[in-house]
């Protein structure tokens, strides 16, 4: 079987089982890049002649080139879907990348917003017209709830119930996230502000909606958060971003008692693990500041 034939029937499969579009094109481009490299590179064209040595080239080529370990991951990832496609289908005896390692990721400390800064960020747009109020909300949202900034951009109308909000996650999992009685105030006067603000004019239906009535794209989303970051003093070693903000509510929970399993709930992540890295971004003096108050002597 050609490698082409069947990176071609995985990405068939992928929209069959109503993959995110994103992520069908993120694979239908890292797989074309694997293929073209097997075929230039290794002389690699059929699935039959695909070994281990070969993946593992391209992983050695992708180095070679100063990609960050995590961008080398990420088209293994995508390698390695397609191989268990492959051996799921029965095309191969034996799963091939079964003895390929990930590529060794540094840790890195991710610096998140202090409570001063929250607080300062969500005041900084304090109009009453509809795009200060929904820019105003949705920094609430976003530090409030964990959602992904995919999450909010595609929120619809008929999602927002009574006291939650019910979420399509990746892989389009539903989950159920807590409204905050403060979001649901400013839910009230963001959607008068809106209905008179589109009372004349067309808009898709989306909850959030751009000045046009548009879907709200994430560079318009990162511009107003940046914006806020920049006028109020955010700490330089802060990244200004929705997923600092997702990374912001993980720890706040956290240090709030929440435990492990609710929180990768709320976050919609796959498993405890991947919420577990979450918990390796905390900075020392969190630790520290939670350890005094539970140590043993203070609690005798």
């Amino acid at each position: 079987m050609e490698m082409k034939v069947l990176a071609k029937e995985f990405i068939f499969d992928c929209k069959v089982r109503d993959l995110a579009p994103r992520t069908v094109r993120n694979y239908e481009k890292q797989l074309d890049y694997f293929v073209r490299f097997l075929a230039e590179s290794q002389g690699v064209k059929q699935l039959e002649d695909l070994k281990p040595i070969h993946i593992k080239q391209f992983i050695a080529m992708l180095q070679e080139k100063k990609n960050k370990p995590s961008y080398v991951n990420d088209l293994l990832k995508a390698v390695k879907v397609l191989c268990r496609y492959a051996f799921d289908e029965g095309y191969v005896p034996e799963l091939i990348t079964k003895k390929v390692k990930n590529v060794k990721e540094p840790k890195v400390l991710i610096h998140t917003f202090s409570d001063d800064e929250i607080v300062r960020m969500v005041q900084f747009y304090d109009g009453n017209d509809y795009l200060s109020i929904r820019n105003r909300l949705m920094l609430m949202m976003l530090f409030d709830t964990g959602l992904r900034i995919s999450e909010i951009m595609n929120l619809k109308p008929e999602q927002i119930r009574q006291g939650y909000f019910s979420i399509y996650g990746k892989g389009r999992k539903e989950r159920v996230v807590p409204q905050n009685a403060i979001v649901g105030k400013w839910m009230m006067k963001y959607e008068r502000a809106k209905e008179s603000y589109f009372q004349y004019k067309n808009a898709e239906d989306y909850y959030f909606l751009s000045k046009n009535g548009k879907r709200l794209t994430q560079e318009a989303v990162s511009k107003f958060m940046k914006k806020a970051g920049k006028a109020v003093g955010v700490n330089p070693l802060v990244r200004v971003s929705p997923h600092t903000a997702r990374h912001t509510f993980a720890h706040q929970e956290l240090k709030n008692g929440l435990d492990l399993y609710s929180l990768s709930r709320l976050l919609g992540h796959e498993s405890v693990s991947i919420t577990q890295r979450y918990l390796e971004a905390i900075r020392d003096e969190q630790i520290l500041t939670s350890a005094k108050k539970t140590g043993v002597l203070a609690n005798l």
